[in-house]
């Protein structure tokens, strides 16, 4: 059903993946781009299914299909790899990485890897990455259909620098002050050389000692304008840069905060943490140096007219030596590229494990594992030490290559200039007027490696910056949202399905259920039977795959979510303490707290008498950077933050599961009494806590099985029975 079409002379468009799971839709986008279709990379993301973990082949091929791709996965030995399959095609590379076959011999292979480019490999070499050891590997082989051409694509442009405008627009009043400053010390340094002229050529060679004080007394007078210049310049490019940085900074963390729950699924905690410095990178080239630089090639241009006006020749030279030396810093920038997208991968892989270490210490303790966490965390570092090493080599072959081209340059405008003074072409002066010159000029030029190394870095993070900007939000400003709840409060779930993006499996299947309002419904079942799960999705944290969600008839997902879930009192498994004070943690998102209400949620939870006899009471702080909770103290917490938000529907994912008997009977008490009235859904375990419920919901493997009050569901003998007779020692 393929026809081959590549080989070696074939031109192909290589593309970079962003994040180290991004290999399976980086290679379809370029087998989509290669068709003639560009289709962007959060789209094939989404596609693909990707996950933490990244994707599956299963996934890749889906994604394809999405687009109007036929797909065809097969196992084969490298003779048929090389002579029968359709080019492009999908490899399996290393058992955790996709890379695009672009063509094939009996000798060699033209592999387009999205984590390092175009690359040819010998067939030995190819082998140990893509075959097993019997020389088979997997291929994804893919074909555009006609459905596949009826679409335009979506490409997305990245508009790298020019994104940075927003940010300096507000600022344009000083950008136009940096260039009339930049004009007039460009042209206050255009005096200088024709005043060294003068200077040998007028006041020394005619030994006229009044001229010379005059001409150094205008250079004195023009060095001082220019110095003040300069430090005006300085000043305000710090300025510019700062301020851009914290704009950028504060609309990165405001954008990041809007995504929905499926982007931070799909990210490790690296991953995240690398775009932070990403920003770093980009303030490193609006500092002050940096564009120092950027402005310095103005006066590039005008000392290249100075150098016009007294030798043409030298002037040649000078501009093909500086193109020389310009080429050879650029003609290495791809290899530079490659080697920061390595590094990229390995940092994140390094800030992962390095948060495991801390976060898992007691468990690295108990286990004796110290040892063995350290090699794998020391392992990570030795292939970032490489790809450094690696980079440092090649900033250094850059940098000494353009130097000698530049020093080699300067001889020999020296040589001609010295000819020239010795023919009678041009004047000692001339002469020392343009040595003055092209000392000028050395410095930014020297420093071009820097620049555009910097310029490099600022483009790669603002394309990966790019993609966080252009992620859909968790509820898009565009979408029209309510903000009111239907009369009836009763919460509908109709046929919903749900899987976890990058899974196969799923976790919800054609629920149908409802749940009274001012009633407590209890919600039971074995660990994985989906209850957390529909929790979640209750509170919108992820769109449903199938069916849909109500509440008063209205879907939640036509909802203003900030307001849905305002609505909601929420205690999770899983809850987060902040490192705030035990105020701050209850009433969270208020700036300042209600005393009685405080007081009342700690002691429905049963905290009260613990944070009295704090050292600071309510304003002690607690977290990672204050005083340690017990787990029994942090889910107590957690009850009385959402007691505090005085809510209309209260939501216990495991509320007491790591409290003692005595405790949580209080508690549940107190509770009863704070629930009644309210819409309650409880998820336990423990099921003596959820016998009083007016409604219990059994769920297995994703289905409602039995639904229920206590005595009617044990009298049926059925899965509520199997789950609670011997915890309530029921008998048989």
């Amino acid at each position: 059903m393929f026809d081959r079409a590549l080989s070696f002379g074939s031109p192909f468009r290589s593309m970079r993946q962003h994040d180290a799971m991004d290999c399976g839709p980086t290679c379809l986008r370029m087998i989509a781009r290669h068709h003639g279709r560009d289709w962007s990379l959060g789209t094939l993301r989404d596609r693909c299914s990707i996950a933490r973990d990244g994707v599956s082949l299963e996934g890749v091929a889906a994604a394809a299909e999405s687009i109007g791709m036929r797909s065809l996965a097969v196992m084969l030995d490298y003779e048929q790899l090389a002579s029968t399959v359709p080019l492009p095609c999908v490899l399996h590379w290393d058992q955790n990485h996709f890379v695009v076959l672009v063509a094939a011999d009996k000798r060699r292979v033209r592999v387009a890897d999205p984590g390092r480019g175009l690359i040819v490999w010998r067939r030995e070499a190819f082998l140990r990455h893509w075959g097993d050891s019997s020389g088979r590997g997997v291929a994804l082989l893919l074909e555009p259909t006609p459905e596949f051409f009826a679409h335009d694509g979506e490409r997305h442009q990245s508009r790298g620098f020019a994104s940075l405008w927003p940010f300096l627009r507000p600022h344009r009043r000083l950008v136009v002050q940096l260039v009339l400053g930049m004009t007039v010390a460009s042209l206050l340094g255009l005096v200088f050389p024709f005043l060294t002229q003068a200077l040998v050529d007028v006041g020394i060679g005619g030994q006229d000692i009044g001229f010379v004080h005059a001409v150094l007394l205008a250079q004195l007078m023009l060095f001082g304008g220019r110095t003040t210049i300069e430090l005006i310049r300085s000043w305000i490019l710090l300025h510019i840069g700062q301020r851009v940085n914290i704009s950028m900074l504060t609309s990165f963390l405001a954008r990041l905060l809007r995504l929905p729950m499926s982007f931070f699924d799909t990210r490790s905690i690296g991953d995240v943490l690398q775009r932070v410095d990403d920003h770093r990178r980009v303030e490193s080239f609006l500092t002050a140096g940096t564009l120092e630089i950027l402005f310095s090639f103005v006066n590039v241009i005008a000392f290249s007219l100075v150098i016009a006006a007294y030798s043409p020749t030298i002037l040649a030279v000078f501009l093909g030596g500086t193109a020389l030396a310009t080429g050879w810093i650029l003609a290495l920038m791809g290899r530079r590229r490659q080697l920061d997208q390595q590094s990229f991968g390995q940092r994140t892989a390094s800030q992962n494990a390095l948060v495991e270490l801390i976060e898992g210490i007691a468990e690295i303790k108990l286990n004796d594992c110290e040892r063995r966490k350290r090699w794998g965390w020391e392992q990570i570092q030795v292939r970032l030490f490489r790809i450094n090493e690696r980079r440092l080599a090649l900033a250094q072959l850059q940098n000494a290559g353009s130097m000698a081209i530049n020093e080699a340059k300067n001889i020999f405008i020296t040589f001609l200039a010295a000819r020239e003074v010795i023919a009678g072409d041009m004047t000692l002066g001339m002469m020392l007027a343009l040595s003055w010159v092209l000392g000028q000029v050395a410095r930014p030029l020297e420093r071009t490696l820097s620049f555009v190394t910097s310029a490099q870095d600022a483009k790669l993070s603002l394309e990966r910056l790019d993609e966080i900007h252009h992620f859909p939000e968790e509820q898009p400003a565009s979408k029209p949202a309510l903000r009111e709840i239907g009369r009836a409060r009763s919460l509908r779930a109709e046929g919903v399905s749900f899987r976890y993006p990058g899974s196969d499996s799923w976790v919800l299947r054609e629920v149908n259920l409802e749940i009274p309002a001012g009633k407590t419904t209890a919600i039971v079942g074995a660990s994985g039977s989906g209850k957390t799960t529909l929790l979640k999705l209750l509170l919108a944290f992820y769109p449903v795959n199938a069916g849909q969600l109500s509440i008063g008839g209205l879907r939640i997902d036509n909802l203003d979510l900030a307001f849905w879930r305002r609505h909601c009192g929420v205690v999770m498994q899983d809850g987060h303490i902040f490192a705030d004070t035990v105020a701050g943690n209850i009433a969270v998102g208020e700036e300042r707290v209600n005393i009685p209400r405080l007081l009342d949620a700690l002691e429905t939870a049963n905290l009260r008498e613990f944070v009295e006899g704090l050292p600071l009471a309510w304003e002690t702080r607690i977290g990672r950077d204050g005083l340690g909770v017990s787990q029994g103290q942090r889910q107590r917490i957690l009850i009385a933050r959402a007691v505090y938000a005085d809510p209309e529907f209260l939501f216990f994912d495991e509320a007491t599961s790591a409290l003692d008997a005595t405790n949580e009977r209080e508690i549940m008490d107190k509770l009863d009494e704070f629930q009644r009235g309210r819409t309650c859904v409880v998820i336990a375990h423990r099921l003596s806590t959820v016998r009083s419920a007016d409604q219990i919901v059994v769920l297995d493997r994703g289905k409602v099985v039995e639904r229920g009050t206590h005595d009617e569901l044990t009298a049926l003998r059925g899965a509520y029975y199997r789950l609670v007779k011997n915890q309530l020692e029921l008998g048989t």
